[in-house]
């Protein structure tokens, strides 16, 4: 955003700031970044990006959506030039995020977390990879893990999976139980489990049921779970959301936020450990991918192409 429109960030009193120092004030300590293999999204846009949050204190976080565009429940898509057997895959799956990660090291960066795949119920790298073909899945992320690990041995990045619909019990059970093959991934080569858990597609995801959702994977995994995406919306209208008690405004973005991190912080054996708001200064898309018309942590106003957007007081939720 700031490098197509060049835009004036403000913060919360109104002073001039960049968008990174802005949401480290206010509490935020890891920037998640997605790669494609192609278009935008590159290597060298996320280590420059990398390189400017580490200069702030903040960790980094990558996100590897194995795709020349968006990776999603709905798509995933292998990459052009890629090969389209299961031993090809493998192999390329491995060298690509092992690529990944020692460039990063090149660049004086060591990836903190890492993201093997976006979104992946139904896999990645379709068809071959596509559940319930299990073991095939499993294979795939079984390499990328691997490539991960030994991009940078010395210092190797925390792996996390990630499946939306945090929410689901039933969703979740069946996609862990199923993706653990031996020989392949397996729990103990799992540092994270992800999960993205919004309120507009559904009334069904409640934060009573993210509780329960959550509270059972802890116990039937016990790994480390992160809400990997959310967001609330400051402006929206013509949209039902799962949790009609929280205002839709920056407080209510706030609150939002801050009773995920109840229900994290009270998960068995101390198992929820963060959160991730998805996607806080994209002035463009406001609406992160939903029907409401805002959902970022920037206010911003339009000078022909080019806006000054000013952080709403939710850009403190973190503190």
């Amino acid at each position: 955003m700031e490098k197509e429109r060049t835009p004036t960030f403000l913060n919360a009193g109104g002073q001039s700031s960049n968008a990174v120092a802005i949401l480290q004030s206010g509490g935020a300590n890891y920037v998640r970044l997605r790669i494609w293999t192609a278009g935008e999204y590159t290597v060298a846009n996320a280590i420059g990006l990398a390189q400017r949050a580490k200069s702030a204190g903040m960790k980094i976080f990558v996100d590897l959506h194995y795709s020349d565009t968006w990776a999603d429940p709905a798509h995933q898509s292998i990459p052009s030039g890629w090969p389209t057997d299961l031993s090809g895959l493998n192999t390329r799956i491995y060298t690509y995020t092992k690529d990944v990660v020692t460039s990063f090291k090149n660049a004086g960066i060591n990836i903190d977390m890492i993201q093997i795949g976006n979104e992946i119920r139904q896999g990645l790298l379709w068809p071959v990879g596509k559940t319930p073909n299990w073991s095939a899945a499993s294979q795939l992320l079984n390499s990328g893990r691997s490539g991960a690990i030994d991009g940078n041995p010395s210092s190797p990045p925390k792996i996390m999976i990630h499946i939306d619909n945090g929410w689901d019990w039933s969703l979740q059970q069946w996609w862990w139980d199923g993706i653990q093959v031996q020989g392949a991934l397996t729990l103990d080569k799992v540092d994270y489990i992800g999960v993205s858990f919004y309120p507009f597609y559904g009334t069904s995801a409640t934060l009573a049921n993210l509780k329960s959702s959550l509270t059972n994977m802890a116990n039937r995994y016990g790994r480390p779970i992160v809400v990997a995406e959310t967001d609330w919306p400051a402006s929206c209208s013509g949209t039902t959301l799962s949790e009609p008690s929280i205002p839709i405004s920056a407080s209510g973005q706030t609150q939002w936020v801050q009773k995920i991190a109840q229900v994290l912080c009270g998960l068995p054996g101390g198992l929820g450990k963060g959160i991730f708001y998805w996607e806080p200064t994209w002035l463009t898309n406001s609406g992160l991918g939903s029907s409401c018309q805002d959902s970022t942590l920037f206010s911003a106003t339009w000078n022909g192409n080019v806006p000054t957007a000013r952080a709403r007081d939710s850009v403190n939720m973190f503190k």
